[in-house]
C-alpha cells in the first residue's frame, strides 16, 4: 500500500498491511536528530503518511523586531522562548468590539498560487487542508483568553459575533480548499486541559459546537474528511464531534484519556491519530520501553485499522535522541 491508501484504508477502519505513521518535530528536537544521525534530511526520509497544507500568503507572518512576528489577523508573537509557536503580545480587541477590524481575505490569490503546486507533489500521501487556529483559539488570540473567558458570560453577542466572522473567514477556505485533490480537511483548535475542556462542556455546546458544525458539513460536502486536533481531555464533548461529522481525531492523549477504553468505546466512529505520550513515555522512558509501547499501540489501537500512531504533539526538546530513534525504528520496522 501507499502512505495514502493506508491512511485512507484506516479512516474506513479497516486494516492495512501495516500502522501509518506520523511524525513531528519541534525545531529543537529537529537540531537535536540532525546532530544525532549526522543527516540535515533526516526527516524527509522517516515515510510519514500524512502532509497538511496551509493556503498562506507569501507575506503572512512579518517579523516586527527580533523574535516577534506578527501573522495576518494582527497577532504579535513572541518567538523568543517558544521558537515554534510563541505566546501572543497585547491584544487585537482589547475591548469587546470588533470595531472596523478588517478581516484577511480567504480568496486572496496570493494564498492559493502555489498551493495546488504542493498539493500535487504530496500526491502520494494523505493531504490534508490545514486551517490552523481555526476558532476557539484564534478568539482568544486576539482578545486575551481571560478575556474571552469572561466575554462567554459578560458579552456573549460580541463572542457570536467574533466567532461568527471566524467561522466566515474559515469557510472561505474549506470552499475553494476543497476543489483541490486534498483527502482531508484539518482544524487545529485546543478546548482541552488536563482535566475536561478549558470553558466547560455548556459553554462549548452554546458557542463552539454550532461553529463546528457549519464547517464540517461545508467539508463533508465537498467530499473530504474531517480531521481535528485538540489537545487535552475532551471526552465529555466526543459524542457531540461525532454527531457534527468528526471522522478523524488528533493528538490522542494517553496522559489524558485511556486509549483502550476511548478506542472500544468511539473506534466504530473515529480514527485516532497520535497515541505516542509526550509527558512521560518519550521523554523518560528508555529506548526499549518506547519500542514496546509504540509495537503495542500499532498492535492493539491499530487492530482493525481507525488508528495512525503519532506522538501526542511535536516531539519537545527533552525527547533524548535515543528515544527517538527507537520510535522510528519501531514504526519503520513493522
Amino acid at each position: 500500500m501507499t502512505a495514502k491508501e493506508r491512511v485512507k484504508t484506516a479512516v474506513r477502519h479497516q486494516q492495512p498491511d501495516i500502522c501509518p505513521w506520523q511524525l513531528g518535530f519541534t525545531q529543537i528536537a529537529h537540531a537535536k536528530m540532525v546532530e544525532y544521525t549526522g543527516d540535515p534530511e533526516f526527516a524527509a526520509k522517516l515515510g510519514n503518511h500524512i502532509v497538511g497544507i496551509e493556503p498562506l500568503q507569501p507575506d503572512a507572518w512579518r517579523e516586527v523586531k527580533p523574535g516577534f512576528w506578527r501573522d495576518q489577523f494582527g497577532v504579535v508573537w513572541n518567538r523568543t522562548i517558544d521558537k515554534d509557536i510563541g505566546n501572543p503580545e497585547g491584544l487585537v480587541f482589547p475591548e469587546p468590539t470588533l470595531g472596523g477590524y478588517g478581516w484577511p481575505e480567504p480568496d486572496d490569490p496570493a494564498r492559493w498560487q502555489d498551493f495546488g503546486d504542493k498539493v500535487a507533489a504530496a500526491s502520494d500521501r494523505f493531504v490534508e487542508l490545514a486551517v490552523g487556529f481555526s476558532l476557539f483559539e484564534r478568539a482568544w488570540t486576539m482578545r486575551g483568553m481571560p478575556n474571552l473567558l469572561m466575554d462567554m458570560h459578560d458579552h456573549p453577542a460580541f463572542v457570536d459575533e467574533l466567532l461568527d466572522a471566524i467561522t466566515e473567514f474559515n469557510l472561505g477556505l474549506i470552499h475553494r480548499g476543497v476543489t483541490y485533490p486534498v483527502d482531508a480537511v484539518h482544524f487545529g483548535d485546543d478546548w482541552g486541559q488536563q482535566r475536561g475542556t478549558i470553558m466547560g462542556p455548556k459553554l462549548w455546546r452554546r458557542f463552539i459546537k454550532p461553529r463546528l458544525a457549519r464547517m464540517y458539513e461545508a467539508v463533508r460536502a465537498g467530499g473530504k474528511h474531517v480531521s481535528i486536533h485538540s489537545c487535552g481531555d475532551v471526552r465529555e464533548v466526543l459524542p457531540d464531534l461525532i454527531e457534527i461529522g468528526l471522522e478523524i481525531f488528533n493528538p490522542f492523549q494517553p496522559e489524558v484519556m485511556d486509549v483502550s477504553e476511548i478506542k472500544r468505546e468511539y473506534g466504530s466512529d473515529l480514527t485516532f491519530h497520535g497515541g505516542v505520550s509526550t509527558q512521560h513515555l518519550l521523554p523518560y522512558a528508555t529506548p526499549e520501553q518506547v519500542k514496546i509501547q509504540a509495537r503495542w499501540l500499532m498492535e492493539e489501537i491499530g487492530r482493525d485499522g481507525g488508528y495512525v500512531i503519532a506522538p501526542a504533539h511535536a516531539i519537545p526538546k527533552d525527547v533524548p535522541a535515543e528515544n527517538i530513534a527507537a520510535l522510528i525504528e519501531a514504526v519503520q520496522g513493522q
